[in-house]
C-alpha cells in the first residue's frame, strides 16, 4: 500500500512536462474555468454559513455559563464542517463536469505510452455518456464519502483521538479524489462496477494521487487552477501502467 502511494505521488513530477509535450494545455481551459468557479463559490458559501452552522450548533448548550465561550467554538465547528463538506462537494461538481474534457486527455496521455495497441478495446462514448459517467461515479462517490465523513467528524470531537481523525478525514477525501482522476482512463475500458473494483484494489494509487490533489488546493488561486491538469495527467500514468500490468497478468495466464 504504501509502495503505491508514494508511486501515486511520484507520478506529478513529470504531469508538467508531460502536458506540454502532448500539447494538452488546451483541453483544460473549460475544466480550469470550472474550476475556478467552483471554488469562488464554495468559498463564499462556506463564508456566509458558517455562523449559521455555528448558531444552530451553540443551541445544544442549554445553560447560561459558559455560552459566549460554547459560541465561539460552535462557530470554527461550524466553519470547519462547511469548509469540509465544501472541499468535498468541490471535488466531485469538478470532476464531474470535467469529464467529457478529461476523457480525450487520459485517451492522448494512454495513447502516447502504450506502443501495442492490438489488446485494447476501447468502449466509444459520446460526450453526453462522458458527463453522464462522470456524474454516476460522483454522485456515488459522493454518497460514500459523507456516510464515512460524518462519522469521522464527530469523532474528532473527542480529545486525542480528534487528531487521528482529521488525518482519517484528510486520506479518506484523498481517494475519492484519486478515485474521480483515475476513471476518466478507466471510462474507456470498464462498466461501472468493473471500474469501482478495479480502484478498489489500486486504491493505493488512488489515495497518493489524491493526497497531492488534496494539498493543491491549499495553494490560493493557482491552486484550484492546476489541480485537474497536473492530478488527471498524474493519475492518467498510473492507471495506464496498472492496465497493462493486469493484462500482461491475464495474457501470461
Amino acid at each position: 500500500m504504501i509502495k503505491s502511494i508514494t508511486s501515486g505521488i511520484k507520478a506529478y513530477f513529470g504531469a508538467f512536462s508531460l502536458i506540454s509535450k502532448l500539447k494538452l494545455w488546451k483541453y483544460f481551459i473549460i475544466p480550469m474555468l470550472i474550476s475556478f468557479v467552483t471554488a469562488i463559490l464554495i468559498g463564499v458559501s462556506a463564508y456566509g454559513f458558517s455562523d449559521n452552522v455555528g448558531e444552530f450548533i451553540s443551541k445544544i448548550w442549554i445553560w447560561e455559563w459558559g455560552k459566549e465561550t460554547f459560541t465561539t467554538i460552535s462557530t470554527f465547528i461550524g466553519g470547519l464542517v462547511i469548509i469540509v463538506i465544501g472541499l468535498i462537494l468541490y471535488k466531485h461538481i469538478i470532476m464531474a463536469l470535467s469529464a467529457p474534457f478529461m476523457s480525450p486527455v487520459s485517451e492522448k496521455i494512454e495513447s502516447h505510452l502504450t506502443t501495442d495497441h492490438s489488446n485494447h478495446n476501447h468502449r466509444n462514448t459520446s460526450f453526453a455518456q462522458q458527463l453522464w459517467r462522470g456524474i454516476r461515479i460522483n454522485i456515488r462517490n459522493l454518497s460514500m464519502e459523507l456516510l464515512l465523513t460524518i462519522p469521522i467528524l464527530l469523532i474528532g470531537l473527542i480529545p486525542v483521538i480528534g487528531i487521528f481523525s482529521t488525518v482519517l478525514l484528510f486520506l479518506v477525501q484523498a481517494y475519492y479524489a484519486g478515485f474521480g482522476n483515475m476513471d476518466y482512463t478507466l471510462e474507456r475500458h470498464f462498466k461501472y462496477k468493473d471500474s469501482v473494483q478495479f480502484v478498489r484494489k489500486h486504491r493505493g494509487l488512488a489515495i497518493g494521487n489524491g493526497i497531492v490533489f488534496m494539498l493543491f488546493l491549499l495553494i490560493p488561486v493557482i491552486g484550484v487552477i492546476l489541480v485537474l491538469p497536473l492530478s488527471v495527467t498524474a493519475a492518467s500514468q498510473k492507471t495506464v501502467e496498472a492496465l497493462q500490468l493486469k493484462n500482461n497478468i491475464e495474457s501470461a495466464t
